[in-house]
């Protein structure tokens, strides 16, 4: 493994895209490959749109790195075991930069996107012992993990985001993703998340495939690649550049911003759905990395949705606030519909659909003396 890259080689699906590069004062450097932009098409619609030239990322909030190649790095969970596997190498994880940390994602990153040269530990895909690794995961978290095991979970965690720990495996011919609890987390974790999975779905959410794996950990199908194909993600955190790491949105500019990207009121109602569902069921871990947009048949579309769980949030406050709101209620959810001047009529069915379903499910004492 080399560290100190300077120039990486951007891919979609094997074709060449463009460069990136470390340029002055720590800020990256991006040009498209001309060939790319004959035939390509934006991979960031509102920071690197498709022309000709060379492009200079701001310093924040990515480190001086472009946000749809901050959407390929791992946080949380992914960061703790790959700085852990790199220390016991010899390697002065202060001194990487965003550059060397994408070429240790290299082609093991969610999405479409791969960086060359690649300095992945490349994992197989496989159906491990899951009871096993939850141990492990125990392990590396209260660090009594050696060196081996790390390794081992880093193979099966690839370069997946978020802060709780998780694997990839292989499941009915297709690739899933399975969390287990953090040192912070309820026991039952798992299965909380796959009620309100289906809680979603019953409110019109659209989200991949879940399942209680061993009637304890959570999975969900993952919605960026179908077998051998991989399509392009962008959070709304790097499609903005909003950061994730503190409340940086509000629904309203979200709102709008999905109505810019895919040009379909369908994803805007979806959207919107989202938002209310978030409220019903306290989901205020609702930040800028948590909302994903899907790249297919040459069209934008918002993602299935995904991390839907009660959560405090910041200051127990919704990290996307509801019109300029941390704890809403449905006028406030109807000034968003106002804001974007979205019909009245439908943007009423949405929150008496979605909170009659809640209502009438196991969270609907909690819901009722919320009094919204």
């Amino acid at each position: 493994m080399k560290n100190d890259i300077q120039l990486l080689q951007v891919s979609y699906n094997k074709q060449n895209v463009g460069k990136l590069a470390m340029g002055d004062k720590a800020k990256c450097l991006f040009e498209y490959d001309s060939a790319w932009l004959k035939t390509g098409f934006s991979i960031s619609p509102f920071f690197l749109p498709l022309k000709t030239g060379v492009f200079v990322a701001k310093h924040e909030p990515f480190n001086g790195l472009f946000g749809v190649f901050n959407d390929s790095m791992p946080d949380g969970w992914g960061n703790l075991l790959l700085d852990r596997f790199l220390s016991s190498k010899g390697i002065n994880i202060e001194a990487l930069t965003v550059i060397d940390r994408l070429a240790f994602v290299g082609k093991s990153g969610m999405g479409a996107l791969s960086y060359q040269p690649d300095n992945s530990e490349i994992y197989r895909m496989r159906s491990p012992d899951l009871n096993s690794i939850a141990k492990q995961v125990s392990d590396i978290l209260s660090e009594r993990a050696d060196i081996p095991t790390i390794k081992s979970i880093l193979k099966l965690t690839g370069s997946s985001g978020g802060a709780r720990p998780k694997v990839l495996i292989n499941h009915m011919n297709a690739t899933w993703m399975v969390k287990f609890a953090s040192s912070n987390d309820d026991r039952n974790i798992g299965k909380q998340e796959y009620f309100y999975s289906e809680l979603a779905k019953k409110c019109g959410i659209e989200m991949s495939e879940t399942k209680l794996f061993e009637n304890n950990y959570f999975g969900t199908r993952l919605f960026d690649r179908n077998q051998d194909e991989r399509f392009h993600v962008h959070s709304a955190s790097g499609l903005l550049d909003a950061s994730h790491r503190f409340p940086s949105l509000d629904y309203t500019q979200l709102a709008k911003a999905t109505l810019a990207l895919t040009k379909n009121t369908n994803e805007l109602i979806k959207l919107l759905r989202l938002m209310v569902f978030n409220v019903a069921i306290e989901n205020k871990d609702d930040h800028a990395k948590n909302f994903s947009y899907i790249f297919k048949n040459g069209n934008w579309n918002l993602s299935p949705a995904y991390d839907l769980l009660k959560s405090e949030g910041f200051a127990n406050e919704h990290a996307t606030a509801i019109a300029g709101v941390g704890n809403p209620n449905r006028k406030d959810m109807m000034k968003v519909a106002s804001e974007i001047k979205f019909s009245e009529k439908q943007m009423k069915n949405i929150i008496e659909n979605v909170f009659d379903i809640c209502l009438s499910s196991k969270i609907g004492e909690a819901l009722r003396k919320r009094n919204l």
